[in-house]
């Protein structure tokens, strides 16, 4: 038997990397497809889910409500009723009590926290003008320690009447809010930090920081749009 012969009863090796190319990209797409019909399968249960946690938390952080009313900030810097279905939109959560007496508004806010993106809610009275209630959406922050933003008493205390007064021409927020070091709050406008789990700490007071000084003048200022669509159906 010659050479020739001999070598061409061996494998081609072009035609055995062509299978195992055609076969790992036929895997791939097969992988892809079932990650894309588990998530399109999964979406609407999970939006449902999210939306009914929202809701609880609204009624955590306004305090004595037992009703609630959507709106959203349009492109001119005014409030309108909404169904909350769009999540682009800046939503607020108006809430009443029994009596339909306006009690406050619960305000999403987001920000980096050390791990990822933290998402928030937090609840602020116009008649008291303080932030009355905080509750946390959504984080990835280290368990045992950044997640002290959500478990940490002396923390979450800062939140029940955090002072967001506005200036005399209600321009503005009189005295911004700022996070300090853990035991170093001084001023009702402070939030103090949890040793520890500085730097998550730190991010939520941040966070109430920007978003307050952008969303509380727009809502004390359209106080009588939020209590004139307590009962609409009454009109």
């Amino acid at each position: 038997m010659s050479a020739n012969q001999i070598l061409s009863t061996q494998p081609n090796p072009t035609e055995g990397s062509k299978k195992m190319l055609i076969a790992m990209v036929g895997i791939g797409v097969i992988c892809a497809l079932l990650i894309v019909l588990s998530y399109e399968g999964t979406k609407e249960r999970i939006e449902i889910l999210k939306a009914e946690a929202l809701e609880k938390a609204v009624f955590k952080v306004v305090p004595g409500i037992s009703k609630t009313r959507i709106f959203e900030l349009t492109a001119e810097g005014t409030f309108v009723l909404s169904d909350g279905k769009d999540r682009s939109k800046t939503l607020v959560y108006a809430g009443y009590d029994d009596s339909d007496a306006f009690k406050g508004i619960a305000i999403e806010a987001s920000g980096q926290g050390y791990a990822d993106i933290l998402r928030i809610l937090y609840g602020y009275d116009p008649e008291e003008q303080t932030v009355v209630g905080f509750y946390v959406l959504e984080s990835k922050e280290t368990p045992g320690l950044g997640d002290k933003i959500e478990k940490d008493e002396d923390f979450l205390s800062n939140f029940k009447a955090l002072t967001v007064a506005l200036t005399e021409d209600l321009s503005k927020i009189q005295n911004p809010v700022v996070p300090v070091k853990s035991g170093l709050k001084k001023n009702p406008w402070e939030v103090d930090g949890i040793t520890g789990a500085t730097i998550s700490s730190r991010a939520i007071g941040n966070i109430i920081g920007e978003s307050s000084a952008k969303m509380i003048p727009l809502i004390y200022s359209q106080k009588e749009t939020f209590i004139s669509a307590a009962n609409p159906n009454s009109k």
